[in-house]
């Protein structure tokens, strides 16, 4: 199954980690973590942001978001995420994707979390993911 995940910079560790155990079990996961770092260079993520957002590397950046969420099979949202990870679930949701949430303490959403699916724990989050891909299988 392809995933995109997304989710605040501050949430970097935990984009990685569960890109990895993702992986581990046969998943195509699109990391905006990894897309930055490895496929644009950016080990430094302090820079100019207006800059940037007007920037040919921003417009590449900003289609790598938008396809992964509208293009992917599943989108997985950790929060408690900003306006970019909400506009991406909202590209998502009316792109027919399934999204997956991981709910945190002062998440910001409010009216508009009923299009995501919530979960309060990864293991929950990867346990519902796994009857997806079952079901999927079975057709």
């Amino acid at each position: 199954m392809k995933i995109y995940i997304t989710a605040s910079w501050k949430h970097q560790h935990a984009v990685e980690m569960l890109t990895e155990r993702l992986r581990q079990v046969g998943h195509e996961v699109l990391s905006f973590v990894e897309h930055a770092v490895n496929f644009e260079g950016r080990t430094n993520i302090e820079f100019d942001l207006d800059t940037w957002i007007a920037s040919e590397d921003g417009e590449r950046k900003f289609h790598f978001d938008v396809d992964g969420a509208m293009k992917s099979d599943l989108v997985i949202y950790i929060g408690p995420s900003g306006t970019d990870s909400w506009a991406e679930i909202g590209a998502a949701y009316a792109s027919d994707r399934v999204i997956l949430g991981l709910y945190a303490k002062g998440e910001p959403s409010g009216l508009m979390r009923r299009m995501v699916e919530w979960y309060r724990g990864v293991d929950d989050l990867l346990y519902a993911l796994n009857k997806l891909q079952e079901s999927a299988d079975e057709k």
